[in-house]
């Protein structure tokens, strides 16, 4: 389970650096999203 959450963030944070946040809220809600995704997977 915790190898799943650590591949989800990496994925995640290679999507992000890939499509590049234009402003903080952006990024702000890309990190947001990210910690929704990982409490999901972790319940």
């Amino acid at each position: 389970m915790k190898s799943l959450v650590i591949r989800v963030a990496i994925l995640f944070l290679f999507s992000v650096s890939l499509t590049a946040c234009n402003t903080f809220r952006g990024m702000g809600e890309d990190v947001s999203s990210l910690g929704h995704a990982i409490s999901h997977v972790a319940s």
